[in-house]
């Protein structure tokens, strides 16, 4: 469910109730590597190799690790949401800057031919273990905290619903992980309640 316009909000979101039952999409290693896979955020043939030499049980440790994340990142979320991000925060962060510093990254001199051959800087990861999965992870919520103000994340009206976005309407007026879904079980509500006062 990338519903969020930020794919560190879409973490959180990586479980949810969208009806009555909450249902976790990296409840096991399978799931996170489907997670991954859908957020585009760790290419298809990287994932198919790490999965190929995962000792056993070693994917469903990360995705245990990556709930943990998660959960964290939630309650960070939620503590500053509707308001800026102020410095003082820095300090909650410790744990995030910690999974970023362990990036082995590179970069690299590539052509860039979208722009008429010309060069660009490329940066790329190695992906020395299951682990690694963990930092675009890290990364998308790190974008959160940099990229988004605080003031404009919000949690679903919708009474069962537990997803969470980022309002980027011109008018910050969402309420609604979505109108298919918990708008129009809202405007149905209404009508209904009017229904009833008329009689």
């Amino acid at each position: 469910m990338f519903i969020a316009d930020s794919l560190g909000l879409d973490f959180i979101n990586s479980i949810a109730t969208p009806v009555d039952t909450p249902f976790d999409w990296i409840a096991d290693g399978d799931g996170l590597l489907r997670w991954l896979a859908q957020a585009k955020l760790v290419p298809l043939d990287v994932l198919d190799a790490l999965k190929a030499r995962a000792k056993p049980g070693e994917l469903d440790h990360v995705a245990g690790q990556a709930r943990d994340l998660r959960e964290w990142f939630r309650g960070f979320v939620r503590k500053h949401m509707g308001k800026p991000l102020t410095p003082r925060a820095l300090k909650e962060l410790e744990s995030l800057n910690r999974l970023l510093e362990s990036d082995e990254g590179t970069s690299r001199i590539v052509l860039h031919h979208d722009d008429g051959d010309a060069f660009a800087l490329q940066r790329t990861r190695r992906w020395r273990s299951a682990g690694s999965l963990l930092l675009p992870i890290g990364e998308a919520m790190a974008r959160v905290v940099c990229e988004e103000s605080f003031s404009d994340i919000k949690a679903c009206e919708g009474p069962a619903c537990t997803l969470m976005f980022a309002d980027h309407t011109r008018a910050r007026a969402r309420r609604w992980c979505s109108m298919a879904v918990c708008g129009n079980r809202a405007k149905q509500a209404a009508h209904r309640s009017r229904i009833k006062d008329r009689g």
